[in-house]
């Protein structure tokens, strides 16, 4: 069987690394030239386990370009893997492969289809998600499941966490779903399109910071939305400041305040009043250009969260 893997981040290059382990290095593999690597905060150069795999490697920003289709076809594919691919896949693309092509999506599905799935998990409280390979059709993660993996979500989980359990739920269920796929047995269990929800995109600025917000939701925020994406911010003397890691302040009631105010330092961290009268603790943090604390009593910046 003829296997093409299409990807071009960090979960890629897990799947890709699970598939060349279990002896399934794909033949084909396509991915972002390494010039492209902005598009993706978790971008993931392919191209040294591509080569180890023995797989030819092609270069491309736009999956439905021409030059694309056509190395498909020389290659003969009969199963194209898209794993961690931002585009959404054209009819001419998908009727490439004799068997199908196989997605990846971080969510139950038909639960949570869309973008920025992993960080709404978080900001919605979700206690459990799943690892969902299904079959691409022309909407939106709407396809046949294939295989799906529960995954349960802790209280204080963080983007880093939750993307790690789900990368290792793909590295255990996509050689298996090879297996499936050439024995003819794989399964293609219709979705139930009435249950679906749809994830918005998030962008940078949606990390922003309300420091009017309660305490809990500020601190649901910088763990939905820290590494591997970009992170949540306020400002400090005109510059953004991104929190990296926070966590309750158990001394709130000591502490007279206004709502973004830093209170204290502590050790290498700082103190933050929030709308609701309770403090958080900012143990990790990195600023856009230069170095340096926020200064003593200053008024950290309040935007939108």
């Amino acid at each position: 069987m003829r296997t093409a893997f299409v990807g071009a981040v960090e979960g890629s290059l897990i799947a890709l690394a699970a598939l060349v382990e279990a002896g399934e290095a794909p033949g084909l593999v396509i991915t972002l030239p390494p010039e492209a690597s902005s598009r993706h905060s978790d971008f993931a150069d392919l191209n040294p386990m591509a080569r180890a795999g023995g797989s030819r490697v092609v270069y491309s920003t736009n999956i439905n370009e021409p030059a694309v289709i056509d190395a498909l076809r020389s290659f003969e594919a009969d199963v194209v893997l898209v794993i961690g691919w931002s585009q959404i896949c054209g009819d001419a693309f998908r009727s490439v492969a004799r068997i199908g092509n196989i997605g990846f999506h971080p969510s139950a599905l038909p639960r949570m289809r869309g973008r920025a799935v992993i960080p709404w998990t978080i900001l919605l409280g979700e206690p459990t998600t799943a690892a969902s390979l299904f079959w691409l059709d022309g909407g939106v993660d709407s396809g046949p499941l294939l295989l799906q993996e529960p995954i349960v979500v802790a209280a204080d989980e963080t983007a880093k966490s939750l993307y790690l359990k789900q990368t290792g739920a793909l590295a255990r269920m996509l050689p298996r779903a090879i297996a499936l796929v050439r024995s003819g047995n794989a399964p293609r269990i219709e979705q139930d399109h009435s249950q679906a929800t749809y994830c918005a995109k998030r962008t940078l600025d949606d990390g922003s910071i309300d420091w009017h917000a309660p305490a809990h939701a500020i601190l649901r925020l910088v763990r939905a939305v820290g590494a591997p994406y970009p992170g949540a911010f306020t400002t400090s003397g005109g510059r953004r400041l991104f929190i990296d890691a926070a966590a309750p302040f158990a001394e709130s009631d000591r502490y007279v305040g206004l709502a973004g105010q830093v209170q204290c330092y502590r050790g290498d961290g700082f103190v933050v009043r929030c709308g609701d009268g309770k403090c958080i603790e900012v143990m990790a943090w990195r600023q856009e250009q230069g170095e340096g604390r926020p200064r003593m009593h200053s008024k950290l910046g309040a935007g939108a969260a």
